[in-house]
């Protein structure tokens, strides 16, 4: 049993389970209080709980129980145990939502308003839970395995999932409720991916420069941040040019701008955007220890 659970952390499960509640209250207060349908295996229950009145927190749990066998099989052991939790949290957050609903939001029936905070509540939800490596079962873990095999993001895979799913709700909802589902799914899509790779935390900076030598130290001394010489040849001249890489803040781009400017206005330079980085000056300071992040 301990060789079962080892490697299982406390974070993950808190996050998971901080997730299962943002996408519970979502379905249950803005999508089912509202008609509308959603995507995935949760569409699927909605559906279910539309034509039948089976409520989502459990038919979520049986139509799960044969994914959980191809999870094991294909996702590995702590995959399958925090897609369990997942799918039990989630089961259980639709139940606290089904048994003690907010009888009414603010939102005076504006549609639009719906789909966007239901799609932001699945979005953030869902993201949380697949950043802590975990799932709900049912189409996330189709997800996580097209994601695997394919390099399909999370998002767009249940994108086109959940619109395979609504075009099947089409027996119940009528043609304006499907477009306003639609907004919320393609909503979540984005909120899911945002989540998981994260805002564009950082800029990157490829500077081509005759002063690189002083570019660089100005860039140590003025900005305390380093930077990487690669050797580069002119596609016209086939001269030999060094190149200056460096990543900053987003707040520090303006700076780095002004540095370029000051030192070489003559130099050619590129900014791109960096989802995630990690290293010296953002994930650890010169010491080698861990930055704490407030």
């Amino acid at each position: 049993m301990a060789q079962l659970f080892e490697g299982v952390r406390m974070k993950p499960i808190i996050i998971i389970i901080v997730g299962t509640l943002i996408f519970g209250f979502g379905i249950i207060h803005f999508n089912m209080q509202h008609g509308l349908a959603h995507g995935g295996f949760t569409g699927i229950t909605l559906l279910l709980y539309y034509l039948f009145t089976i409520e989502p927190s459990l038919s979520n749990l049986l139509l799960n129980i044969p994914l959980f066998l191809i999870g094991y099989k294909l996702l590995g052991r702590l995959m399958l145990i925090y897609s369990i939790i997942g799918t039990i949290a989630l089961s259980a957050s639709l139940r606290l939502f089904e048994t003690y609903p907010i009888t009414e939001l603010p939102l005076h029936n504006d549609m639009i308003l719906v789909s966007l905070f239901a799609g932001a509540c699945v979005g953030i939800g869902l993201g949380l839970i697949f950043r802590a490596g975990g799932t709900t079962g049912g189409a996330d873990i189709l997800a996580r395995l097209a994601n695997k095999y394919t390099g399909m993001s999370l998002g767009r895979f249940m994108f086109t999932f959940d619109a395979f799913v609504i075009s099947i709700s089409l027996i119940h909802l009528s043609i304006d409720l499907a477009m306003y589902t639609l907004v919320t799914v393609f909503v979540a899509s984005r909120v899911i991916d945002f989540i998981i790779e994260g805002a564009s935390a950082a800029k990157s900076a490829m500077i081509i420069s005759n002063k690189t030598d002083e570019l660089s130290k100005a860039i140590i001394q003025q900005m305390s941040r380093g930077s990487t010489v690669l050797t580069g040849k002119g596609s016209f001249t086939s001269d030999e040019r060094q190149v200056l890489y460096c990543v900053v803040n987003r707040n520090e781009l303006i700076q780095l701008k002004n540095l370029i400017d000051d030192i070489d206005p003559y130099a050619f330079f590129s900014v791109n955007d960096v989802k995630e980085v990690g290293g010296e000056g953002f994930t650890f300071d010169q010491e080698k220890r861990p930055l704490k992040i407030s």
